[in-house]
């Protein structure tokens, strides 16, 4: 029977992580990034924080400028149109993170049962 691992040892099974479905953990680890490597909760909500209120108020900017255009007005209304749509989507995304964040961190806070 040939070894197809090549002399290296077998890898470890990840252990089960509570709370996970089944006793398992999502994925196993593929990298050399530490166990417990996590993003930077504090960062991403300050950043979604701050950024939502600029991506709202210039969506609402690009979108009064572009409603109020006359024919032959520099930027034209559809350049306009096209920055509050952008504009739009990325407050959705910085308002979607906030949630996903802040939920987040409620359950990590949460006393465990």
């Amino acid at each position: 029977m040939a070894d197809d691992r090549h002399g290296r040892p077998a890898p470890q099974q990840p252990r089960a992580r509570p709370g996970t479905a089944g006793g398992t953990a999502r994925r196993t680890r593929s990298g050399s990034e530490p166990a417990t490597a996590r993003s930077a909760l504090g960062l991403r909500l300050t950043l979604s924080a701050l950024f939502l209120p600029v991506f709202a108020a210039a969506t609402a900017g690009f979108a009064v400028g572009a409603a109020h255009q006359r024919p032959g007005d520099s930027p034209g209304e559809g350049p306009l149109t096209a920055l509050a749509v952008i504009c739009g989507v990325l407050a959705l995304a910085a308002a979607l993170d906030l949630v996903r964040v802040t939920a987040r961190r409620r359950r990590e806070r949460a006393p465990d049962r």
